[in-house]
């Protein structure tokens, strides 16, 4: 089973350089431990190549900790299987206990595993545990703020500021606040361009509304929004995006910038 992401408009990366001891885990007892009760159950897991334009399906069939091997299945698409193993990176998701996790590979080898056809990649050095619960939220930059177009009804758009944003969801400033926005509304095909990172689209559910009074003493009308049925790969950019808002902010205030 093969199929193509929707808007990889940049190479998918695990931000395995993050200090975040919350979300990395680079002991390799821990690493196999993880690796193993996934192949137990069965899971599925998403390889993404091909600078996050194309993924196969697969799971893993073995692993081999004094080899630094993890074995996969073959995807059913012969054609991708031979495109994956021309690719550089690749990007491997799946989930353990409801926790999604992530880790890279620089190469997929094809090999013999039990006598039958399987892919092979090294064990990885670190992997990331992230749980629902767990998506850290940051405060998008006041200078050339992020802007996020929302299409409304009757062919209309709308664009908001972004305030904050986390793999779950952003906030929003509106722009008029006598908007007639609900709790439960959704619209599909809202986009945000990331700097240096891609543009992003996807389905956006109204959570909540409520209102803010600035430092100015003006008030302001704010939403929060969920991102629904995310892609992965959508999901490691606005990451990325996360972790380079952070660590701009940590160079300007340490004089580096």
């Amino acid at each position: 089973m093969v199929n193509q992401p929707q808007d990889a408009s940049g190479s998918p990366s695990i931000p395995v350089e993050d200090d975040s001891d919350k979300y990395s885990i680079g002991w390799k007892k821990e690493i196999v431990y993880i690796l193993r009760a996934i192949m137990e159950k069965t899971g599925l897991v998403s390889a993404y190549f091909d600078h996050g334009q194309s993924f196969i399906l697969t799971s893993i069939v073995g692993i081999v900790p004094d080899q630094d091997a993890v074995f996969f299945d073959l995807g059913a698409n012969e054609a991708m299987n031979r495109k994956i193993l021309d690719s550089g990176k690749i990007v491997f998701v799946t989930s353990h206990d409801k926790i999604k996790i992530q880790f890279t590979a620089d190469h997929v080898k094809k090999t013999l595993f039990e006598g039958r056809d399987a892919f092979r990649i090294e064990l990885p050095e670190s992997l990331i545990k992230l749980q629902r619960r767990e998506y850290y939220r940051v405060t998008t930059p006041i200078v050339n703020p992020l802007k996020c177009i929302i299409p409304m009804k009757e062919n209309s758009k709308i664009e908001v500021n972004v305030v904050d944003i986390s793999i779950g969801g952003i906030g929003v400033t509106l722009p008029l606040p006598d908007m007639a926005l609900e709790r439960g509304m959704t619209f599909h095909g809202c986009h945000l361009v990331l700097p240096d990172i891609g543009r992003v689209e996807g389905t956006l559910e109204v959570r909540n509304l409520f209102d803010v009074t600035l430092k100015s003493g003006l008030k302001s009308k704010r939403a929060g929004f969920q991102f629904i049925d995310l892609p992965a790969n959508v999901q490691t950019m606005i990451q990325r995006y996360i972790i380079k808002v952070e660590r701009d902010r940590r160079a300007k205030d340490l004089g580096w910038q």
